[in-house]
């Protein structure tokens, strides 16, 4: 059995999409995101190295806290192929793909990735990391894919999947144990 690690995942901090409620683009933090991803520093133990997407809104998250960071591409957001960049609720543009897609986990109506496919994906991830790290990780990456590692720490369906918080600018901690993880806190913040 392999010793008991810790990893952290953290969602960015807010970006204008995040304040407009739209679906991002890769766009830097606002300056409230800034002040607030520094505040992440205090909720993570001195480690000075995270794994982050590929986007420049998480790398500025871990640059602000303090964090040298190096891109994971498994870290990725969801991707939301046509959605991209709309203003929720556009349920008026799209009423039954957004119903479909909060509904049914396996559903494509944006022709991207679906929710299926990211727990998947982020499973992938988790149990690589499991078998392969020697320390605590860090993990700056995106709010679905923290829905995503949570959903496959519990072991829970992936109709779970919308049932899990991760506020911008939050901390979820997974613990290593046996031959998984292990929950120990969700969406903690500074504020």
């Amino acid at each position: 059995m392999n010793a008991v690690r810790r990893l952290f995942l953290v969602r960015h901090a807010g970006t204008a999409a995040t304040r407009q409620a739209r679906f991002a683009v890769d766009e830097p933090l606002a300056p409230a995101g800034l002040v607030a991803a520094a505040g992440l520093a205090a909720l993570v133990p001195r480690l000075d190295f995270a794994w982050c997407s590929p986007t420049l809104r998480t790398r500025e998250t871990a640059a602000a806290a303090g964090w040298q960071g190096a891109d994971d591409a498994r870290l990725r957001p969801l991707d939301l192929g046509s959605w991209v960049s709309k203003q929720l609720p556009f349920g008026g543009t799209d009423p039954l793909g957004m119903v479909s897609w909060l509904s049914d986990p396996a559903a494509r109506p944006h022709g991207g990735e679906t929710i299926v496919e990211l727990i998947e994906r982020i499973g992938t991830l988790l149990a690589d990391w499991h078998d392969s790290a020697a320390a605590d990780l860090i993990a700056v990456t995106h709010a679905a894919v923290v829905r995503a590692a949570v959903v496959v720490a519990l072991g829970a369906p992936p109709e779970a999947f919308w049932r899990v918080e991760a506020a911008p600018a939050s901390v979820t901690e997974l613990h290593t144990r046996g031959t998984g993880w292990v929950l120990v806190g969700a969406n903690l913040t500074s504020a």
